[in-house]
């Protein structure tokens, strides 16, 4: 919440210009606190945004820092790579862990990297009219970019941040990223294939921008256009004819504030095992695999590792 390119800012969920004053901020507060509070008929979620919102900006300190980093200050960071192939220059990230010298999983392809090249295309575009901007990942020209602008680069991010998940698992795992269905469609594509030894997995990583339900194994939502479960499903399914391999099951991805529960395991959807995770629930799932999916393990996790190898295109 609040970090996504798609999210309110805390100065949007409490009703003020990002230049209010301190009292003005306050009163705004407690005002939205009343409009949203469950006991007079408000809105549950609402009420907790508030209330979240009010913690980043409260106080000067906190509300410089956050300024800071959402655009709003002199100087900002940027939303764009930070130039180590992970994706991972993002304004909210905690600061730099030291070097990890674990051995990482084995990743070939760009995660994100088709779509921060069309949301460079598309901002130029409508900010530059197709010439060299300054920064096109300044917070305060994302902000008021078009909503497909936003999901586009929200999108790409999502995708960086489940690759850095994925690649903490260690050796014993390969991941493709950003892997063609349609080779005429760029956009038709599977965000990572994941092969371990619970097995193969076509994963969809998304930020739909808020809170999201399944109804009859779909995601519904503000958000959500078409049918991402089944689309991913068909993906797969494409995927598996094309390379001879049997994949395990499909693993939906979305941030912790969006989904109701950490872990959701919705069945088979055409004979695939499907399941809709938080984020910070996607090692755990890739560990343990789906329930009713098959591992996969000795020979044939080499086999198929080759026969992706050779299948393999990306967009």
């Amino acid at each position: 919440m609040f970090d996504s390119p798609l999210s309110a800012s805390a100065y949007e969920v409490l009703g003020v210009a990002a230049g209010a004053a301190d009292d003005e901020l306050r009163k705004a507060y407690r005002l939205r606190l009343r409009q949203t509070h469950p006991d007079t008929g408000g809105d549950a979620a609402l009420f907790v945004q508030v209330q979240r919102a009010w913690e980043l900006v409260g106080t000067p300190d906190a509300r410089s820092a956050y300024d800071r980093g959402h655009g709003f200050g002199a100087s900002a960071p940027s939303y764009g790579p930070d130039g180590d192939g992970s994706g991972a220059g993002t304004s909210w990230r905690p600061p730099s862990r030291p070097a990890d010298t674990r051995p990482r999983a084995r990743s070939f392809g760009q995660p994100g990297g088709w779509r921060r090249e069309r949301y460079l295309d598309l901002i130029r575009e409508w900010a530059g009219r197709g010439t060299a901007l300054p920064d096109p990942y300044d917070p305060a020209l994302v902000r008021a970019a078009p909503r497909e602008l936003k999901r586009m680069l929200a999108d790409a991010l999502a995708e960086e941040a489940s690759a850095r998940v994925i690649g903490d698992l260690g050796m014993g795992y390969t991941v493709w990223h950003d892997v063609a269905v349609d080779p005429r469609d760029a956009s038709v594509k599977v965000d990572h294939i994941v092969l371990g030894p619970s097995g193969l997995y076509a994963l969809l990583s998304e930020d739909l921008g808020g809170p999201v339900r399944l109804r009859r194994g779909e995601l519904i939502g503000d958000g959500v256009e078409g049918s991402p479960i089944a689309d991913l499903v068909t993906g797969a399914r494409v995927l598996a004819r094309a390379a001879r391999v049997r994949f395990s099951g499909a693993i939906v991805v979305l941030p912790d504030d969006d989904v109701v529960s950490a872990i959701e395991e919705i069945g088979k959807v055409r004979s695939l095992p499907v399941a809709v995770v938080a984020r910070s629930a996607l090692a755990t799932v890739l560990r343990r695999g789906l329930t009713g999916a098959r591992d996969i393990g000795g020979n044939e996790l080499f086999d198929v590792r080759t026969r992706l190898q050779q299948t393999v295109r990306f967009v």
